[in-house]
């Protein structure tokens, strides 16, 4: 790889919409990801590559990218030596984990894990599932599932491994959960060669501090506003919400600028507030990134 360019991985399906909506607001354009696996960035020192949540772990390990996101779900099944640098807290449409859940049909007997000694299991996920089985004493045939899962109880097997964010899903297909077997967040990883060479490792560290902020910014915006400065003591003990603004003298003496960043759901309740303790000129703007 050459040695000015940093080639990361980025999730295709279900992740890949808000995985590129989080590199937009990390301040990375990236254009042409429904045409192919390989779409560009305006960022000459990047190379992206779309791919499966499922491979890139393991692309990462064997040094083909030097890092990745992908969940850690993923990491876990393919048993992956990589570096872990980030965890990211965002999902297909939440900021929720994604669940892998034991799941069977609401009919059935099975109450426990305990239940599933000898049964049949499909999952995508076979090496988290046995070892998960392998951890409770439980002895049961897994069996890899290629996709609609959820369809193959109780005809086919006793109960099935799938993933969720809301449940859902399942509940349409009159399923039961018996167990959540692991909740996973996105993570950014490092092939551990690249995070040995100093300027990869100086990228991905920078890539890292932007993404997470482009998180902590998510649900967030920013609020400005004049005060009168006698009435800076009142208005801060009644807004806990403000209780850490930037405060600045403006040119016309006896008043102050105010500056903070608050949840975007409490702005609706703390605006008319502001305007009746005496803040003129209040202004809300959106935030991309919040660095701490």
């Amino acid at each position: 790889m050459n040695q000015s360019c940093l080639r990361i991985g980025l999730p295709s399906g279900s992740l890949q919409e808000s995985t590129l909506d989080l590199f937009a607001k990390a301040g990375f354009q990236i254009s042409g990801s429904k045409r192919s696996y390989k779409p560009t960035v305006d960022d000459s020192e990047l190379e992206i590559r779309l791919l499966r949540a499922q491979e890139i772990s393991r692309y990462v390990e064997h040094g083909f990218l030097d890092c990745g996101i992908t969940g850690t779900d993923w990491i876990e099944e393919n048993n992956s030596d990589v570096e872990l640098i980030e965890k990211l807290e965002y999902s297909k449409s939440t900021s929720s984990a994604t669940r892998w859940v034991l799941v069977v049909p609401t009919a059935s007997p099975i109450l426990s894990v305990k239940d599933l000694e000898g049964k049949r299991i499909a999952t995508e996920a076979v090496g988290l599932t046995t070892r998960f089985l392998d951890s409770k004493g439980v002895r049961a045939k897994v069996e890899f599932s290629w996709g609609s899962t959820e369809v193959k109880v109780p005809e086919l097997v006793d109960a099935i491994v799938d993933v969720t964010e809301t449940g859902t899903s399942l509940a349409a297909n009159n399923l039961r959960i018996v167990e959540i077997i692991t909740e996973s967040y996105p993570q950014l990883i490092g092939n551990r060669a690249s995070m040995r060479d100093a300027w990869k490792k100086s990228k991905i560290q920078r890539l890292a501090l932007l993404l997470k902020g482009a998180l902590n910014a998510r649900d967030k915006v920013g609020l400005k506003m004049n005060l009168e400065e006698l009435k800076l003591k009142d208005l801060l003990e009644k807004l806990p919400a403000l209780r850490n603004p930037t405060i600045a003298p403006l040119a016309q003496p006896g008043w102050v600028a105010i500056e903070t960043v608050i949840d975007e759901k409490v702005v609706r309740e703390i605006i008319p507030e502001l305007k009746r303790l005496g803040a003129e000129g209040i202004i809300e703007y959106p935030l991309n990134k919040v660095v701490y």
